[in-house]
């Protein structure tokens, strides 16, 4: 990591800096002290080159591909990037003349091209197919090309006429491909120029560090969002909540709810309770199951799989258990780590028969258990003089093809 990349990275990471003011501005509003644009010019073309970008550019505009396939031999960078700046008022021309490019001689297309037509795109709302050109681009990848695509869709930006959620879509590629360490560096590289990704955008970054385990990162980039003036939405705040709640810090959750006025759905209190049931905390957990019926929510799977966890965690699984008829009731279905994790408590606390009943469960649903806990099971019900049990239990894993590897104690004792 260079020591420019160290400094983003750093800065992230952080302390929040001071809360913005009141008045928020739109995401894409240039600031009064960002550095100006630059604006590189292309020189006009001349002689053959000319020729050239005028015979190509009619045989275009006429659909022209037969005429348009004996020119590809003369194509270079700056003839390419002429035409595409003749028709760039007509997206659907232009895309179709770079993918006949990339077809026909790949070669021959530059950053500096690549940009050209990202610009085209975003300028006309046609977000997906500017990201599946950008991951084209950014998926072979070097450590320096981040930057240099930057640079090159920066400098073409007021030669095209661009719009600020170019930069957007760039960032919101990065986040999508997990390239974190290119999304912050992004970000900061927009904030430079006086552009801000939208808060949609915002949101699609934090969903995916959360969902990758990184929720420090999560809420380091929400404090930097937040000091940014961004307009953050509902969603925004729902994330930060969650990420709190993955590191267990409820408390703070709870900030961040009552600083921000959120309105919270079932997704918020979700991962609320979790947070609380993973660090065992199941009667505070048990009140705000008592509050989504007072806000008129339904509790959902992932309610009663949180709920099933924190008795797990206190080593109840007889409560786990009846939460878990209650989830069956309510019409929920259980997902496999639920069901494991509720066949393993039983299990570690020698309560075989309940263990029976959670892995007849699993059978049901045609769901493997893990071989160690289903040895674990077979030793213990045999310890107890239960070896009828374990021949049956044999049997059934059997009957529904899921017998698990390294089970050879119910084999033994099935022969």
């Amino acid at each position: 990591m260079n020591s420019f990349q160290f400094r983003r990275i750093s800065t992230l990471l952080d302390s929040a800096k001071k809360p913005p003011n009141s008045s928020q501005s739109k995401s894409t509003r240039r600031n009064w002290d960002s550095i100006p644009l630059p604006h590189r010019t292309l020189a006009e073309p001349r002689g053959q080159d000319l020729d050239y970008v005028n015979v190509a550019h009619s045989h275009l505009v006429h659909s022209d591909w037969t005429k348009l396939d004996k020119l590809v031999v003369g194509l270079t960078p700056f003839r390419i990037k002429h035409i595409l700046l003749k028709v760039q008022k007509d997206y659907v021309i232009s895309y179709e003349f770079f993918k006949w490019v990339q077809l026909k001689n790949p070669s021959s297309l530059t950053l500096e091209t690549h940009s050209i037509i990202v610009h085209v795109l975003t300028k006309n709302h046609k977000f997906k197919s500017t990201e599946a050109i950008l991951r084209k681009i950014l998926e072979p990848g070097s450590i320096d090309l981040p930057l240099k695509l930057f640079d090159a869709v920066l400098h073409s930006y007021r030669m095209c006429e661009s719009s600020p959620r170019v930069f957007d879509a760039l960032f919101k590629t990065y986040a999508h491909m997990k390239k974190f360490r290119n999304a912050t560096d992004t970000f900061y590289w927009m904030k430079d120029y006086g552009f801000l990704p939208t808060v949609e955008s915002c949101n699609a970054y934090m969903r995916v560090l959360i969902d990758s385990n990184r929720a420090d990162i999560a809420l380091a980039f929400y404090k930097e969002i937040r000091s940014s003036r961004i307009l953050l939405n509902v969603y925004t705040l729902n994330m930060a909540v969650h990420a709190h709640c993955k590191l267990g810090k409820v408390e703070k959750a709870v900030e961040e709810m009552q600083k921000n006025g959120i309105v919270a759905d079932i997704l918020t209190y979700n991962a609320l309770i979790l947070g609380l049931c993973k660090k065992g905390k199941t009667k505070k957990a048990a009140y705000l199951v008592k509050e989504l019926d007072r806000k008129n929510l339904v509790p959902n799977s992932s309610t009663f799989s949180a709920l099933i966890s924190g008795q797990c965690v206190r080593k109840n699984p007889d409560r786990a258990f009846q939460l878990y008829k209650s989830m069956i009731s309510s019409g929920c279905r259980p997902n496999e780590p639920t069901l494991k994790m509720l066949l393993s408590t039983f299990c570690e606390n020698g309560d075989y028969d309940g263990a029976v009943q959670v892995l007849r469960e699993m059978l049901e649903r045609s769901i493997t258990p893990d071989s160690a806990i289903f040895s674990e099971l077979c030793n213990g019900l045999h310890q107890y003089g239960k070896d009828e049990m374990v021949l049956k239990l044999s049997k059934e894993v059997d009957a529904k093809h899921v017998m698990p590897e390294g089970s050879g104690k119910a084999k033994s004792l099935n022969s």
